[in-house]
């Protein structure tokens, strides 16, 4: 069985883009698997193959689509010509020693000039099966589903199906910027605008050397997971210590959290621009902290020139932490380290700033010329699923 069958969904709707969809889709499925024994990817009838070659493992390439983006199921797949006993022979050849209890045949045709219909090839099908093992038919609740794909020039059979990451191909709907800590809500709030499509980069914010770099390396380890699902992403490392230096000389204590995220937004949205993305993200829910009330998510975000997407904003921790867990990320959130939020944070910050009380307090603050240092001193590195690293000075 040396093929995989990758079916989508959504992509199906969209109409006469859905050329496009495929095309983005195929070719992140060959970067995925550019280091594998795959010999080709290629668009069929609803439906995309990949054609394994002799030292491709099924594990592997299983591995790395259960990430991609697009793919409702996929399926490792035997070929026969579309005739009923070629189908049948290889049914039963490739079924090895397997033993189930039940199991019925499920049937989609993309031809549908096959002379049988769908029920009668399932018979058909299903009755070789039958009188070859002995297995028990049940359609309801079967233990083993055979699937077989009639195409007009060839058929495909299966004996399984993995599900896939869903959503939309990687890079379909634009860039954004995502601001990312070392928590748990970040990399969720990140991996959720992918699943949409968005080539997502990251702007993490630390305060090194003022404390160590256990963020920073939490921030490139949480970037490594991530690239599994984007294949290709950006991480800015932008310092911010010397910043709030500045912002706690003069800005009262209750204020500074807000003063700080404020100048974060204004930072990332710089970043942003000159990375070709039109929107920014955080991870932000109502209520979660103290900053995160709607009074202080207005006063923060009101900074913003650019959207700024809170893809977690009605979502409880009980049910990010569970997404964080899904996707790989959680183990590394929960790693303790210092970030930047944690220095110099007041005892009682402000939970209902006003807008009033805010601009007074950044009134005594160079703005521009703080932006401009903590841009001046971000760094880019890049990481790449197969992964490749490359480090370069924003």
């Amino acid at each position: 069985m040396r093929s995989v069958i990758v079916h989508y969904q959504e992509i199906a709707l969209k109409g006469r883009n859905r050329p496009w969809f495929i095309e983005r889709l195929t070719q992140n499925l060959r970067t995925v698997t550019a280091d594998l024994d795959v010999q080709d990817v290629r668009p069929l009838a609803g439906r995309i193959e990949l054609v394994l070659g002799p030292s491709a493992e099924w594990e592997q390439v299983k591995t790395r689509l259960s990430t991609v983006f697009g793919i409702a199921n996929f399926s490792q797949a035997g070929q026969t010509a579309p005739d009923l006993d070629a189908l049948g022979e290889a049914i039963l050849r490739d079924l090895g020693d397997r033993s189930p209890r039940s199991f019925r045949v499920s049937v989609r045709r993309a031809d549908k000039r096959f002379p049988m219909t769908s029920p009668a090839i399932e018979a058909a099908i299903g009755g070789r099966v039958k009188a070859a093992r002995g297995w028990q038919v049940d359609l309801s609740d079967p233990e083993l589903v055979i699937r077989v794909e009639m195409l007009h020039d060839r058929a495909f059979y299966a004996f399984g199906r993995e599900r896939g990451a869903g959503g939309l191909p990687t890079g379909v709907s634009g860039r954004v910027a995502c601001l990312m800590s070392g928590g748990i809500d970040l990399p969720v709030a990140a991996w959720r605008m992918m699943r949409r499509g968005c080539r997502v980069q990251l702007i993490h914010f630390h305060s090194y050397p003022l404390v160590s770099d256990v963020s920073q390396e939490k921030a490139r380890n949480l970037a490594r997971v991530l690239a599994r699902y984007q294949l290709k992403l950006r991480l800015f490392l932008v310092p911010f210590g010397d910043v709030q230096k500045q912002v706690i000389l003069t800005v009262p204590a209750p204020l500074r959290v807000v003063i700080y995220r404020r100048l974060m937004l204004r930072i990332a949205e710089r970043l942003a621009r000159r990375g070709k993305s039109r929107a920014l993200v955080t991870g932000e829910a109502i209520g979660q902290v103290a900053s995160q009330t709607l009074e202080n998510l207005v006063v923060i975000g009101s900074v913003a020139t650019m959207p700024v997407f809170r893809p977690l904003i009605g979502m409880d921790k009980e049910e990010v932490v569970a997404e964080a867990q899904r996707i790989g990320t959680y183990p590394i959130s929960i790693v303790p380290d210092e970030d930047c939020c944690q220095l110099f944070t007041p005892r009682n910050p402000v939970t209902r700033a006003t807008a009033a009380s805010v601009d007074a307090a950044e009134s005594s603050l160079s703005i521009d010329s703080l932006i401009q240092m903590a841009v001046d001193g971000a760094v880019m590195e890049e990481y790449r699923y197969p992964m490749v690293q490359s480090a370069a000075r924003s």
